[in-house]
């Protein structure tokens, strides 16, 4: 009775650690195209024409390579390639609480511990915000390694040149970007900042789905500003060029925030009221703001972000932001691979360009939405000044 007991034991350990995070991965993050997205030939020339960048997704968090082609999720290598992404961003996920929403969320609880045990992440990150985001940039490292030079890297202004470069003389390549979701990650110390700044990040989210030590989240409790922390932390990732992003801040820490920044920041996705009416959005006074600012929001592809996961709903609400402040103040944040339903994944993106052909963007405009409006921001403000 004991060895079938073991082997029982042990045949659940298996499904539990070989199966398991496949198995909520698909649950998570899901296609489900509702309809075909048919691309013109004007459409598919000039989207393999763009320098595409995305300011958001959370591949990271899952265990795949990222240099594979998956039969899950929406971000891996060859699909980057296969749209035409010049720069992908890609964000460190560290803590989500239980029974998720957008609303509001109690920061005593977290999914993540249980998603890292799983997934056979080295020990030290199963109890440490900050090692899983320096597990998720060492995972990034070996893909860029695995990747025979198709996958790189950016840390700079000079290196996302160097990027555009090469692409514009043929060669097959990439840029990935490292970013945080939320800086609980900092485990109270400003200088962790730097530790962060040490292991390739360039971009940070003061909060993700729940107050932080750092800032008020738009899905917290009490929805606070910044910290007396936070009013440390932002003219400290300024100094170290970290781009500051403010999606899923609270509407006092966002707007304290661009009180005090000198730099533009970014919203990196996320969607806009008028289009779709859901917390997760920013008001037009928001965007009037962040123009001010001179950042940039990227629009992204799912439900609460568009009400209605198609291209031409992320269209719309990109046309909003562009008769609203400027098209200079847009572009793409599709929140790719972070538990989010879509009905497309990053190798369709041509359809999205379709979308804006349809919805009367020039080709001049659509180079900025698709990618130059994000590179501009990036470019200037990974390089301390």
């Amino acid at each position: 009775m004991l060895k079938w007991l073991l082997a029982l034991v042990a045949v659940a350990a298996v499904a539990f650690f070989a199966l398991g995070p496949g198995i909520v991965e698909r649950g998570m993050n899901k296609v489900e195209r509702t309809a075909p997205w048919p691309v013109s030939a004007q459409a598919a020339a000039l989207h393999k024409s763009l320098v595409i960048a995305d300011m958001h997704s959370d591949t990271l968090l899952w265990k795949r390579d990222v240099d594979a082609l998956a039969k899950r999720g929406h971000v891996d290598l060859p699909r980057l390639e296969s749209g035409n992404v010049a720069l992908q961003v890609f964000s460190s996920v560290t803590k989500t609480p239980k029974g998720q929403n957008y609303e509001a969320n109690s920061a005593d609880t977290d999914n993540i511990t249980l998603l890292a045990v799983a997934q056979l992440q080295p020990v030290k990150t199963w109890n440490s915000l900050l090692e899983r985001s320096l597990w998720h940039a060492e995972k990034l490292r070996r893909a860029e390694a695995g990747s025979d030079g198709r996958l790189r890297i950016v840390r700079s202004g000079a290196d996302i040149d160097r990027v555009l470069a090469d692409r514009s003389a043929g060669k097959q390549v990439t840029g990935a970007l490292l970013s945080i979701e939320g800086l609980q990650d900092l485990e109270g110390k400003l200088a962790n900042v730097g530790t962060l700044h040490d292991a390739g990040f360039r971009m940070a989210g003061l909060a993700h789905f729940f107050d932080n030590d750092v800032a008020g989240s738009m899905h917290g409790l009490k929805k606070y500003g910044l910290t007396p922390l936070g009013r440390q932390v932002v003219p400290e990732m300024e100094r170290r060029g970290m781009i500051v992003d403010l999606a899923h801040a609270s509407p006092a820490a966002f707007a304290e925030t661009l009180a005090i920044a000198t730099r533009p920041v970014v919203v990196s996705h996320g969607g806009v009221k008028a289009t779709c009416n859901t917390t997760r959005n920013l008001s037009d006074d928001q965007l009037r703001a962040l123009a001010a600012n001179g950042g940039v929001i990227g629009i992204g592809y799912w439900d609460a972000a568009v009400c209605k996961p198609t291209p031409a709903a992320t269209a719309a609400a990109i046309k909003h932001v562009r008769d609203l402040v400027g098209v200079q103040y847009v572009g793409l944040g599709s929140d790719f691979d972070g538990g989010t339903t879509t009905g497309f994944d990053t190798a369709e993106l041509a359809a999205v360009t379709q979308a804006l052909l349809d919805a009367g963007f020039s080709d001049a405009e659509i180079a900025a939405v698709m990618g130059g409006n994000v590179i501009r921001i990036l470019r200037a403000g990974t390089v301390p000044q």
